[in-house]
């Protein structure tokens, strides 16, 4: 695998300040947080899917986020995944992340169809160009959709934070441009499937970057703990990559 499956650091999460101020909707029977930039913003600018971690839509940190990409000038959807099986926040103390994996957690059988149900709806609206971001559970589906499920009609450039469960072969079949955020020490995205990562990549005729952040763990890019000047900057840094990723290779 280019990342391994999550572990308990994917649950180590501080609740970030802050009110989200999109709204929830039910398209094509999927639960989609959306948050809408500015009136002032071009009516053509591209759309973002953000696809999260384990705490789901709901969470309030990838709320924020969605917010802040609309404030950027890009409506974004944040879709559910897990069709109301996220782990809730925060996880009961009997919580097992791998009974949960193992019992519970959706594959791509069925994240691949609520993806291409928002893409559907994105293009139906006549948004030309989607990007895609994706976290830790969300960083796989990211990469797969850089392919599109048959090669067409999939995201136009994507961004990954601290990606978990994404198979080799995926990376392999990336045909969009790809940035990824990376943590200096991360169990899941270890520095050896980094490594493995940027081979792979760099053997392919498709823009790429992958960007470490020093004193950083996985999960950094949503839910660090912003008491310390180092992990805030670490936090902003990777939405800052996004954002520069997209003006690049999206609009």
């Amino acid at each position: 695998m280019a990342s391994g499956p999550m572990q308990k650091c994917c649950l180590a999460a501080t609740l970030h300040e802050g009110t989200p101020t999109g709204t929830v909707h039910t398209i094509n029977n999927i639960q989609i947080y959306i948050s809408h930039p500015a009136p002032s913003s071009p009516s053509s600018h591209p759309a973002i899917i953000l696809l999260t971690d384990v705490y789901g839509y709901t969470f309030p940190n990838t709320r924020l986020i969605a917010d802040a990409f609309a404030s950027a000038g890009y409506m974004t959807l944040v879709p559910d995944l897990f069709n109301g099986s996220e782990v809730p926040w925060p996880p009961p103390e009997s919580f097992n992340l791998q009974t949960y994996i193992e019992t519970t957690m959706p594959g791509p059988e069925s994240v691949d169809c609520i993806v291409e149900g928002v893409l559907g709806y994105l293009r139906g609206l006549g948004v030309k160009r989607v990007g895609g971001v994706g976290y830790c559970f969300g960083g796989r589906y990211v990469c797969r959709f850089l392919k599109g499920r048959n090669g067409e009609g999939g995201l136009d450039a994507g961004f990954v934070g601290h990606p978990s469960f994404v198979e080799e072969e995926e990376v392999r079949n990336v045909g969009k441009p790809l940035s990824i955020a990376a943590a200096q020490t991360d169990e899941i995205f270890t520095t050896a499937k980094r490594y493995e990562t940027e081979a792979i990549l760099g053997a392919k005729e498709v823009p790429w970057q992958i960007c470490v952040y020093g004193g950083t763990t996985h999960g950094f890019a949503v839910k660090g703990h912003m008491s310390t000047k180092e992990a805030r900057r670490a936090k902003e840094g990777a939405f800052k990559q996004a954002v520069a990723w997209f003006e690049e290779y999206l609009i």
